[in-house]
């Protein structure tokens, strides 16, 4: 393996980007690891460890800590964008005031806008000039920082309209832990990446109820229906669903403890209020955005999606956790397959 490739800037320094910053240099790159918190990047480059957000892990001694964004992208030509949904144009808008010359930008979170409903990628090429914005390339799938900074084994895939970017991002991860592959359905990858949240964070809500497993597979059956009803009629190829930013997505993070959304729906199962619940978390969760978001494109579109439509009037109307649960397995009789393609106005079912 080669070494001091590079560098390469990721945008970023919470457990996934620095996850994915590790990948990066166990391939060989330099990495500069950018925080707006000065107290961290120190703890990166003298320590070499990110305890906050992974405490168990040692860094690479390529990657570099840096406070400066100016100087964390001085020559650098691709851009691992890794901040919450809420702070990517607050954070593009940063990036195009000090770098002057075209990126690739790779984003790797997932979530939708509200109001505006914006995709992920749609924002960054809102906030940055053309001129400045060689391509944006997803990279998403089944994927836990805490599990790809221990190299375990882990499969994702990236996509892009400029699949030539998208091949690029492709070859920079690639390795005998981090397999990459590669898909050119953009809406799809980034709508089943961020609507996985909102399924984890209801089947987080059964298991926290004591509704067990036979709930929760139906919940996450029926939620990947929900997904790939409202992406296909955004645009979306409904074979993307099926496959690791679908339903691999899905089954990740509707399954695991490691998941900061099915921990959060856990809590609200356990009777805590969402105040309570993100206070506890102390993180982002971006599935309780992303409800609102899709909330509002399911009324956009006339996209029939129940779980969704209890799950946004537990967040923000109130309604108890445990009613409307109840309230879902209590709708009146369809046909699963009839289901599956047939869209209702189910607006306000759960009103």
């Amino acid at each position: 393996m080669q070494q001091n490739k590079g560098p390469i800037t990721v945008v970023g320094a919470g457990s996934w980007g620095t996850a994915l910053a590790m990948v990066l240099a166990d391939n060989g790159y330099e990495v500069r690891l950018w925080s707006h918190n000065e107290n961290q990047v120190n703890e990166i480059n003298q320590l070499h460890t990110n305890k906050k957000y992974l405490p168990e892990v040692v860094l690479p001694e390529l990657i570099i800590g840096y406070a400066s964004l100016s100087n964390a992208l001085a020559e650098v030509k691709m851009v691992i964008l890794a901040v919450p949904t809420k702070a990517i144009r607050e954070v593009i808008e940063k990036i195009r005031t000090v770098h002057h010359s075209p990126l690739t930008i790779a984003h790797v979170s997932k979530g939708i806008e509200p109001d505006s409903l914006m995709r992920i990628t749609e924002m960054i090429k809102e906030e940055m000039p053309s001129e400045l914005l060689k391509a944006v390339v997803v990279l998403s799938g089944p994927s836990h920082a805490e599990e790809v900074s221990l190299r375990q084994p882990t499969t994702v895939t990236v996509s892009s309209e400029d699949m030539v970017a998208a091949e690029e991002v492709q070859d920079i991860f690639i390795n005998n832990n981090f397999r990459v592959y590669t898909n050119p359905d953009v809406i799809g990858v980034e709508i089943g990446g961020a609507l996985k949240n909102i399924i984890a964070l209801a089947a987080g809500i059964t298991d926290g109820l004591g509704y067990g497993d036979n709930a929760k597979a139906a919940l996450i059956t029926r939620g990947l229906a929900e997904i790939a009803r409202l992406g296909t009629k955004m645009g979306a190829n409904p074979l993307t669903f099926s496959g690791l930013t679908g339903i691999g997505d899905l089954i990740v993070t509707c399954t695991s403890v490691h998941s900061r959304n099915w921990r959060a729906g856990n809590l609200l199962g356990r009777g805590n209020t969402l105040e309570e619940v993100l206070k506890n978390m102390g993180m982002v969760v971006e599935g309780v955005r992303t409800t609102k978001a899709a909330y509002q494109l399911a009324l956009k579109y006339d996209v029939n999606m129940p779980i969704t439509m209890a799950l946004y009037n537990v967040l923000f109307n109130g309604k108890n956790a445990k009613d409307a649960v109840d309230v879902l397995m209590a709708r009146g009789k369809t046909h699963e397959m009839e289901d599956l393609v047939n869209i209702h106005d189910e607006k306000n079912i759960f009103e």
